[in-house]
């Protein structure tokens, strides 16, 4: 055989040119350890056996070696060679894991030490974290190989190594392989509220009362968190809450929220009580739980408009034959919303992570009270998710749904709001990568990516089965008590490296007609084969991943390979993050209704702002999104943390104004969820710094459609100079 130019893959990754002599003496070695003689002619019998291909791995060659070892009949050779290979293993594996434990050991934080999947919602490093770190290696062999075998069973074994050259190649990407959970689920507590936590494994009893509710409801989401690899929603979580504070106190409880109710001698008000409940349950589901290596419970709730609560729960009933209890409900919301911004002051609390759902028409807010309450809630510097729709029905089907329930689902892996529902799995395309192989080897990039999101259609299948006999064998105990509906959860194609393979391509990232159409064509592409393999079993969506982890590797990877890499981390939005030419109401458009119409997994908007707006500037934005069809968003101003006396302020600061120290750090959202900036991995922080902070100013300067009074009121407040006639616009606007 001509080897001359050929090369080898090696367990790194890495090319080597390949080496005859090294295969000829592994095989020497392995009849010299049992004993037996071999010369040249046997060698050369053993060596045409072997079928040589550019770019091979070394596992292959080792394979086919014993392939030939055992058609010579030199079955205690093969079998030594086996031993031997598995020694050298083992030792290989224990090296890398001593040299891990190491680099892990001296990182600088935990997310930075973390080899598979950089989680900033991991705060502390610690033997715990270390503990879970180490077996995710062999949580991936397990995945894989699982996927795989599977993959044989209904497609053949070709299309199984496709997947795993795709995978290793970098072309595509397993989410969460380092789990054996499906990934996230909008659960229903109705089960709970009936029968406790036996019908999970746990031994908690059914809420009667307010008290047991705050604590079993605790225990209940530790006990169906630790069954998911990714976030847990509980959207009745707060009508719930409602449900049992009438019980204890009268449905009208809230018109009597300042009458002491506490018989102890801390005699406290109904309010208090309903506070202090708020903390208990806040505060213990922010701890780290050893069930989810040492990070915090990803939890999720939602608040609702009143035609959103009607749509949802419009028929529900309790147990007890009631219904639930609007007015309460939005005082609670309201309260709750209230209390947490306050106390975001005073603690740093990533969870729960918020959703408010609006409905809209003609460009306005059906329920006016919550839209200006939402409006008001970010000018007071509470950092939370809109979510928007015309069609109040949309959300009745999933976390957040964007379309009609009798055709595409909706279900964004970091959002709230309907019921029984989630992710299965979510599998994600490198579409950088995929779009620029393409192109360099003179391939239509649609046909090409077509090929792709084929085969990750089919290998998602492939997971699925798996998970119907995990369920089979009762090891998915949410489903069988009804806390999730297998059939309303999504399986998942995720799509990262957009906005760079448009740089790619040679397209300007703005809101422009060419830019658009690629947008459109590419994420088409996705949505055609979402309908195609959906069944009345099956459902598919497409979203733009938050990709906290994976947006570095991507970009990491490709740069090695020689790809085009704008930046060293891809995008979650549909334009450059770091570019500061993009207006804030372009990023509206950039995120409206043409850019996210095949997205029926979503995509969020964080739009980073360097200071917070008046409520007369964020109802105009919520016009402004309801306008652009942008559905899914947040306002995104840092926060600035005392590292010396720990004060928190909501605005984003050089010093400390308490102590005026310079030892400062901030909290903002990485992607989806807050942390402070010193918890993101060493990538992400540097993203982090690159990202661009909209002011006041360019909020006017870029904005065509704001109102004279607005512009005029918002160039005093800039100043903080109000004329007395601008006051009292001011409180007319306000």
């Amino acid at each position: 055989m001509e080897t001359s130019t050929l090369t080898i893959t090696k367990r790194d990754g890495n090319a080597e040119r390949f080496s005859l002599d090294k295969i000829m003496n592994a095989i020497i070695k392995a009849f010299n350890a049992v004993g037996q003689p071999i010369d040249l002619g046997g060698l050369s019998k053993i060596i045409t056996h072997l079928d040589i291909h550019n770019g091979i791995t070394v596992e292959e060659i080792q394979n086919q070696v014993e392939v030939a070892l055992m058609k010579e009949g030199d079955y205690e050779v093969a079998k030594s060679f086996m031993l031997y290979r598995q020694r050298h293993t083992e030792d290989r594996e224990t090296m890398e894991k001593l040299k891990f434990l190491a680099d892990y050991c001296d990182a600088a934080n935990a997310a930075t030490g973390s080899k598979y999947d950089a989680n900033a919602n991991v705060e502390h490093k610690n033997i715990a974290t270390l503990i879970g770190e180490l077996p995710k290696s062999n949580f991936i062999r397990l995945n894989r190989r699982l996927l795989t075998d599977r993959i044989k069973q209904m497609y053949g074994k070709e299309l199984a190594d496709r997947y795993i050259d795709l995978l290793t190649h970098h072309f595509i990407y397993k989410n969460d392989e380092t789990s054996l959970a499906n990934y996230c689920a909008s659960i229903t507590m109705y089960p709970w509220l009936l029968n406790g936590t036996a019908s999970i494994g746990g031994n908690s009893t059914a809420p009667t009362n307010l008290k047991s509710f705050c604590g079993g409801f605790v225990n209940m989401v530790f006990m169906v968190s630790s069954m998911l690899s990714g976030a847990c929603a509980t959207p009745e979580f707060l009508m719930y809450l409602n449900y049992f504070i009438g019980k204890d106190y009268g449905q009208d409880y809230y018109t009597r929220a300042d009458q002491v109710v506490d018989l102890s001698l801390k005699k406290r008000t109904l309010d208090k009580v309903i506070t202090d409940c708020f903390e208990q349950i806040v505060y213990t589901l922010n701890q780290p739980t050893g069930a989810r290596n040492y990070q915090a419970v990803f939890w999720n709730i939602a608040y609702y408009d009143k035609p959103y609560f009607e749509s949802l729960f419009g028929e529900f009933r309790f147990p007890d034959g009631s219904a639930p209890d609007w007015e309460g409900l939005k005082w609670l919301q309201k309260r709750f919303m209230r209390w947490f911004n306050q106390e975001r002051t005073h603690a740093v609390l990533t969870f729960p992570v918020e959703t408010m759902a609006l409905l809209s028409k003609d460009g306005e807010m059906v329920d006016q009270d919550m839209a200006e309450f939402t409006a008001e809630m970010y000018a007071a510097g509470h950092s939370f998710f809109t979510y928007m729709s015309d069609n109040a029905d949309s959300l009745s089907s999933c976390c957040r749904l964007r379309n009609e329930i009798t055709d595409n689902g909706f279900s964004y892996t970091l959002g709230a709001g309907g019921v029984s529902t989630g992710s299965k799995s979510v599998l994600t395309i490198n579409l950088n990568r995929c779009i620029q192989y393409a192109v360099n080897n003179k391939m239509d990039y649609k046909e090409f990516l077509t090929d792709i999101i084929d085969l990750c259609h089919k290998v998602q299948l492939a997971y699925n089965e798996n998970l119907k006999e995990l369920a089979a064998h009762g090891m998915l105990p949410l489903f069988d008590a009804g806390y999730i509906n297998i059939g309303r959860q999504y399986l998942t194609i995720g799509v990262n490296g957009l906005v760079e393979a448009a740089e790619f391509m040679g397209l300007t990232i703005n809101d422009n007609e060419n830019y658009r159409n690629f947008v459109q064509t590419v994420l088409g592409l996705v949505e055609k084969k979402n309908k195609e393999y959906r069944t009345k079993d099956v459902m598919f969506n497409c979203e733009m991943i938050p990709a906290e982890n994976v947006g570095v590797k991507h970009a990491k990877w490709d740069r090695e390979d020689g790809y085009f890499v704008p930046r060293d981390c891809y995008n979650s939005y549909f334009y450059v993050v770091e570019d500061p030419s993009i207006s804030i109401l372009e990023k509206f458009r950039l995120h409206g209704a043409p850019y996210i119409k095949h997205l029926t997994g979503g995509s969020a908007l964080h739009l980073n702002l360097e200071e917070h707006l008046s409520q007369e500037q964020y109802m105009h934005l919520l016009h402004v999104a309801a306008k652009e069809g942008c559905n899914y968003f947040t306002f995104n101003i840092p926060n600035t943390i005392c590292n010396d006396c720990g004060h928190i302020d909501k605005r984003y600061l050089k010093e400390c104004p308490h102590c005026h120290s310079k030892n400062v750090d901030y909290m903002t959202r990485i992607i989806g969820y807050l942390k402070r900036v010193s918890n993101f991995s060493m990538p992400r922080q540097e993203e982090a710094a690159r990202r661009h902070y909209a002011t006041q100013r360019q909020l006017v300067e870029n904005d065509t459609t704001a109102s004279p009074s607005m512009t005029n009121l918002l160039n005093a407040e800039r100043k903080n100079v109000l004329t007395p006639e601008r006051q009292t616009d001011a409180q007319v606007l306000k």
